[in-house]
């Protein structure tokens, strides 16, 4: 079976948009690949944390892969950090790798944009540290939205760079960008991706909202003056968010859903989401709350710290070896 890895960083409570955009498309994967999937709470640390809150969201990500649809029998499950050899291959990796092009990625283009001296190292480095993520595990695949496939290209870049001097050694992996739900916006501004750092808490759908909440969200998302259910990106960004997330959850073609909706407006449209999205999320909300304080929680990132440290360990000491480290036994 082929391999895929992926993960999500703890910097915030989890949005409709990080569900659509990965999780969803992860418990998909678990039935078609051999899925690693971690909390990467290493790569929180590019901004200064609350350790306490950086804790209570690491296990609450995790009780959200098991709540959204991850079955710990399919999918390894587990915390970065508990796993040394991700930092130990970020070093290694960072010797293989060039400021120039670090320098190109596009997150720290921004950042320094402003006042490069009071952005932290590590954000300049982190992509590298993303690739020994990857690489660490010699997936073939990798689930990224097409924002972030630039990290994948780095990761490959890297590989191949590294296979050369060394010879063949880190399998050289793909990225997979889901066809649909890729990148769900936000629902007042919907130029940009749904995130908790939008202009209003009216913009994104956290997993934790109130249902009620969720329903009001939905039907006050900034649609257009036309009142044509039809999926227009460019000319009607508002409602063609709107229709890629009603898809996705409903598992109906944009099509059949505009022609569902012809001459109703936004009003239905609007309203029958609200109930879609709501009973989604108040369904993932019992199942988390069945487990975020139960000790089952700790016996799967248990047994997904045992199975990936085995893999990781094994794959750094060989790339110790190939680059002439330790003492040959």
């Amino acid at each position: 079976m082929q391999r895929m890895v992926s993960g999500i960083k703890p910097t915030g409570e989890l949005t409709l948009g990080n569900y659509i955009g990965a999780i969803k498309n992860f418990v998909d994967f678990q039935e078609k690949y051999e899925l690693f999937v971690f909390i990467a709470d290493l790569h929180a640390l590019t901004t200064i944390q609350d350790k306490s809150k950086l804790r209570k969201r690491i296990k609450d990500i995790a009780a959200f892969y098991i709540a959204c649809g991850l079955d710990p029998e399919k999918a390894t499950i587990f915390i970065q950090s508990e796993i040394p050899a991700h930092s130990q291959m970020s070093y290694l990796l960072e010797c293989t790798s060039y400021v120039g092009e670090l320098n190109r990625m596009t997150q720290y283009k921004d950042k320094s944009k402003d006042d490069s001296a009071s952005i932290q190292t590590s954000m300049f480095t982190y992509p590298v540290l993303m690739a020994a993520d990857i690489l660490l595990y010699d997936p073939d695949f990798v689930p990224v939205g097409d924002d972030q496939k630039q990290h994948v290209e780095l990761a490959r870049n890297i590989a191949e760079r590294f296979n050369s001097r060394n010879g063949e050694f880190f399998k050289v992996p793909e990225p997979v960008i889901p066809k649909a739900g890729a990148r769900i916006m936000d629902l007042q501004n919907p130029t940009k991706k749904m995130s908790k750092s939008g202009d209003t808490d009216k913009g994104y759908i956290l997993l934790t909202d109130n249902l009620n909440l969720i329903k009001n969200k939905i039907k006050s998302a900034v649609t257009d003056s036309d009142t044509l259910v039809k999926f227009d990106k460019e000319k009607k960004p508002g409602i063609s968010n709107l229709l890629t997330i009603y898809s996705v959850l409903s598992n109906l073609t944009i099509a059949e859903i505009e022609n569902k909706y012809t001459n109703q407006g936004y009003g239905n449209f609007k309203k029958d989401l609200a109930e879609i999205v709501a009973t989604q999320i108040g369904k993932i909300q019992e199942k988390y709350n069945q487990i975020i304080n139960s000790n089952k929680l700790n016996q799967i990132l248990d047994a997904g710290l045992e199975k990936a440290s085995k893999i990781a360990h094994k794959k750094i000491m060989k790339a110790n070896s190939k680059l002439g480290l330790g003492r040959k036994k």
